[in-house]
């Protein structure tokens, strides 16, 4: 009888061990059905446990990271994506995503990792995204997100990568995004942001990749950028800064600002910042991605 008992027990614990709640495993069957889950590259298997499901990975009962990079997903989110309150990661880039981002993915407060790129989703970035404040990836890359960047961006105080180019984003970039001083890699090209680049971006000395070519960015490039002790990749050709000056900045500046780009199977690490803001010919470098996450 004990041993029978004891038998009983490791089971039921065992179970326990995998079990998330209700809400949780909804928004996991939402997510499958409303991207077509049965054609997935690495499908789940509905009956089986939600810890066999690949992508998903579970800590304490709950659901702390989904990635299903280049996984064949086609559809819209769920509203239910709010629903993952312990959710860390969320990697979904490179698939056939389409329609808006739910406002409810905003409020998953413990999330580090938010990639969406390279989708086709139809949506602006929102004020909620303030809510995020343990994000550290923000990857939006290669959609049709629209509208301007909240001010408020800004608030993300742990944000290190912000990864918006290949979109068709308008207006200024806030100055708040000098407030970022953990980030490492900014990456806006390929939209239609105008103005002037604040300043306050010299301010973020961690800073290592900034590309901002082929928007209208205008007026004079800061001179400080130029100086900024860790930048190692700059690429700000194909806008309307004013040419006179950055070409007498250039001279002026004994330091290279060092550019990267693929062309022909031909690798460049360092060019003289004239040459790549008035070479036309210059092909943008993409922003390579990878299925890992880094949430350290």
């Amino acid at each position: 009888m004990k041993i029978k008992l004891l038998v009983l027990l490791l089971l039921v614990s065992g179970n326990v061990s995998f079990a998330i709640p209700k809400s949780e495993k909804k928004a996991l069957i939402d997510l499958y059905h409303n991207t077509k889950g049965n054609e997935w590259i690495n499908s789940w298997d509905l009956s089986s446990s939600v810890s066999t499901w690949k992508g998903v990975l579970i800590e304490d009962n709950h659901v702390v990271s989904i990635t299903l990079f280049n996984n064949n997903l086609q559809g819209s989110l769920p509203l239910t994506i709010g629903n993952f309150e312990n959710l860390q990661v969320l990697n979904l880039a490179f698939n056939n995503l389409k329609g808006e981002i739910p406002v409810s993915l905003f409020n998953l407060k413990n999330l580090r990792v938010l990639r969406l790129g390279k989708n086709k989703l139809e949506s602006t970035i929102p004020k909620e995204i303030g809510r995020l404040q343990k994000l550290i990836h923000l990857d939006l890359f290669d959609n049709n997100i629209s509208g301007e960047i909240p001010n408020n961006i800004g608030e993300i105080k742990n944000l290190k990568v912000l990864s918006l180019s290949f979109n068709m984003i308008t207006g200024v970039l806030p100055e708040s995004i000098g407030h970022l001083k953990k980030l490492e890699r900014l990456e806006i090209a390929n939209n239609s942001f105008e103005g002037q680049i604040p300043e306050t971006i010299s301010e973020i000395v961690g800073l290592k990749t900034l590309v901002i070519s082929e928007n209208s960015f205008s007026k004079k490039f800061p001179k400080d950028i130029l100086n900024m002790p860790n930048l190692a990749v700059l690429q700000i050709q194909n806008n309307n800064f004013d040419e006179k000056y950055l070409e007498k900045l250039v001279l002026e500046e004994s330091d290279l600002a060092v550019f990267d780009f693929d062309s022909d199977k031909k690798r460049f690490t360092k060019k003289d910042l004239k040459d790549i803001y008035l070479n036309k010919a210059i092909i943008i470098a993409e922003t390579k991605f990878e299925g890992h996450d880094e949430v350290n």
